[in-house]
C-alpha cells in the first residue's frame, strides 16, 4: 500500500481534515526537541492552527536526540501525519501538515544547531522526558557525572544533551546580533521552565559567564503546563487508519478530544495568536500542581496497582468498582494540597478526569505510564504526601501507590508473568532490592536512595511505617486484594 504523502493528500476521504494552507509557504518559526507522539498530538496541533489562521511563521523543525524512529516514519511521508481523536463511536482524523523536517541530532548534530540559530526560529519546545534534563531530581542541578552532561560540560562542539544544545544556539545567536528564542519545556515537570533555565544557565556559566548573563537577561523560559492523553499507537492502529485512508500512515498519533496547554505569558521574541486549547496566564503553578497531583498521581497509581493484577489498560482497571472507590479516596488526599487557580473547578475537574480515564477507545496502556517511575514519583506522589505530613494528615491511598511502585520492580505481575523495568534507574533499584528479603527491608532500601526519595521522607518515621504496611499487604495479598480490602477498611 502507498505511505500517505503531499501527492495523495487531496484525494484522501471528505471525512479527513487537511491543511489548507500553502505547505511550501511556510517557515520553521518553531524547533521542537523530543519529536514523539504527545508533541505529535498536541504542540504540532497548536502550530497547525497558528499555520491555518494564514500565520506561516510556524512550522516545526522537530528533532530527535537519540532516535530515527519518528524521522523514519514521517520522512516518506513529506511530514505529514494524521491525528485521530477518538471519543467513543465518534473518531475524526485530521491530517497535521506542521512538522516540515525532522532532524536526528546524532546524525545531524550541525543541521540542528543551524536551525536553533536561525533567525526566523522564535520558540523552542521541548518533550524529552523528565530525564531528558540532566538534573538531579531532588536539588535541581546537573548530574555532572553523567557522561553525557561531563562531554558537555568539556565541549559543546558537538552537543551531547537538550541544555548543551540550547547553550550553544544561544551563543551562535548572540555572536550573530540575534535575540535569543523563548525556550518552553513541555514535559511533566514542577517548575519546568525554572528547571530549564537553571540547567541552560549552569552550562553555560561553564563555557562563557558573559553568555550565561546574556542569556539571563535576554531569553524567556515560561512554566508551562500541558494536558493531553496519548496513548502508544499500535500496528493495530496503523492498519485500521489505512482501511480509512487508503493509504498507510505510519506516523499516526491518537489521542482524546481533551486538550490543554498553560503558558506563562513570558515570551523572547515572537509567537502566534493562540487559539482554543492554550491559555496564557500570569501563574502557571496552580494549574500545573493541580494537573500533576490529581491527574498524573491517579494515573501511575492505576498503571502500577492495575499493571501488578496483569491489567493492560486503564479503562479497565477503573471497571473494578474497587479501583474507582481508590482513585476518588487518593484524590481526596491530593485536593487537600491544592490551591486551585481562579477558572479550575476542582469538582469538575474530577469528574471530568474520571470520564477521560474511562474512554475505552483510547486503550491507554498501564506499562505505557509505568515507565520511568523513579523520575515521576518525586512530584506526582512523594511531594503530596510530604505536603500532608507536614500538616499531620495520613495518606493512605497515596502511600499505596508508591507501595505499588516499588511491588513493580520485582519485574513480575501478581500472575507470575514477568515485565521488563523501563526505567532509567532500573540498575540501581535492582541493585537496592538484590539483598532485601522483607517488606520492611524493601523499603529501607528504596528510602535510602536520595536520587528518589526527598530527605523529609527518609526521616519520616509515618511514611516508613506505612509504606511497609502497605507493601506487606501487596506481597501478601496481590493488588486487587489490597484494593479490596483497603476499600473495606475505609468504608
Amino acid at each position: 500500500m502507498n505511505r500517505l504523502s503531499s501527492s495523495n493528500c487531496d484525494v484522501l476521504p471528505d471525512t479527513v481534515l487537511r491543511p489548507s494552507y500553502d505547505r511550501a509557504s511556510v517557515t520553521c518559526g518553531v524547533v521542537h526537541l523530543g519529536i514523539g507522539a504527545f508533541h505529535r498530538a498536541h504542540q504540532a496541533e497548536i502550530f497547525e492552527d497558528a499555520l491555518e489562521s494564514g500565520d506561516l511563521r510556524w512550522g516545526i523543525c522537530a528533532a530527535s536526540l537519540r532516535s530515527a524512529s519518528v524521522r523514519d516514519q514521517l520522512e516518506p511521508q513529506d511530514g505529514l501525519y494524521t491525528m485521530v481523536v477518538r471519543d467513543g463511536a465518534i473518531e475524526r482524523r485530521r491530517i497535521i501538515g506542521a512538522v516540515q523536517q525532522v532532524i536526528v541530532a546524532t546524525e545531524q548534530p550541525e543541521q540542528l544547531l543551524a536551525a536553533l540559530s536561525a533567525e526566523y526560529t522564535h520558540i523552542v519546545t521541548l518533550t524529552i522526558t523528565e530525564k531528558g534534563y540532566k538534573l538531579d531530581s531532588l536539588t535541581g542541578a546537573l548530574i555532572e557525572d553523567d557522561p553525557q552532561v561531563a562531554r558537555d560540560i568539556a565541549s559543546l562542539e558537538r552537543p551531547q544533551t537538550a541544555p548543551g544544545y540550547l547553550v550553544a544556539a544561544l551563543s551562535r545567536r548572540r555572536a550573530a546580533g540575534l535575540r535569543p528564542f523563548t525556550a518552553i519545556s513541555c514535559d511533566n515537570l514542577p517548575r519546568n521552565g525554572q528547571r530549564l533555565r537553571n540547567a541552560v544557565l549552569e552550562l553555560a556559566r561553564r563555557h562563557d559567564p558573559a553568555l550565561a548573563d546574556w542569556i539571563a537577561i535576554t531569553c524567556a523560559f515560561p512554566e508551562t503546563m500541558v494536558d493531553r492523553i496519548v496513548p502508544a499507537t499500535t500496528a493495530g492502529d496503523i492498519a485500521a487508519l489505512a482501511d480509512h485512508l487508503g493509504v498507510e500512515d505510519r506516523g499516526m498519533v491518537k489521542t482524546e478530544p481533551f486538550t490543554q496547554w498553560v503558558i506563562e505569558d513570558r515570551f523572547s521574541s515572537a509567537r502566534p495568536a493562540f487559539g482554543s486549547g492554550v491559555q496564557l496566564t500570569a501563574a502557571v503553578g496552580p494549574w500545573e500542581e493541580a494537573k500533576l497531583r490529581l491527574l498524573n498521581g491517579a494515573h501511575s497509581a492505576l498503571a502500577y496497582l492495575g499493571g501488578l493484577a496483569g491489567i493492560d489498560y486503564i479503562h479497565e482497571v477503573l471497571a473494578l468498582p474497587d479501583a474507582r472507590t481508590f482513585v476518588e479516596a487518593l484524590w481526596d488526599e491530593a485536593e487537600a494540597t491544592l490551591s486551585p487557580p481562579n477558572g479550575l473547578n476542582i469538582a469538575a475537574y474530577r469528574r471530568d478526569l474520571m470520564a477521560r480515564f474511562e474512554n475505552p477507545t483510547l486503550r491507554h496502556q498501564t506499562r505505557q505510564i509505568a515507565m520511568d517511575g523513579s523520575q515521576k514519583l518525586p512530584q506526582r506522589l512523594l511531594a503530596t504526601i510530604r505536603a500532608r505530613l507536614a500538616k499531620d494528615q495520613a495518606s493512605h491511598s497515596l502511600v499505596l501507590a508508591v507501595a505499588a511502585w516499588i511491588r513493580w520492580q520485582h519485574g513480575r505481575n501478581d500472575l507470575g508473568e514477568p515485565f521488563a523495568i523501563d526505567d532509567p534507574l532500573a540498575a540501581p533499584l535492582a541493585e537496592a532490592l538484590a539483598g532485601a528479603s522483607t517488606p520492611a527491608e524493601r523499603v529501607d532500601a528504596i528510602l535510602a536512595m536520595d536520587a528518589i526519595i526527598p530527605v523529609e521522607l527518609r526521616q519520616d518515621a509515618r511514611f516508613r511505617e506505612a509504606l511497609v504496611e502497605k507493601l506487606g499487604a501487596l506481597e501478601a495479598n496481590g493488588a486487587l486484594a489490597t484494593l479490596a480490602g483497603y476499600r473495606q477498611a475505609s468504608a
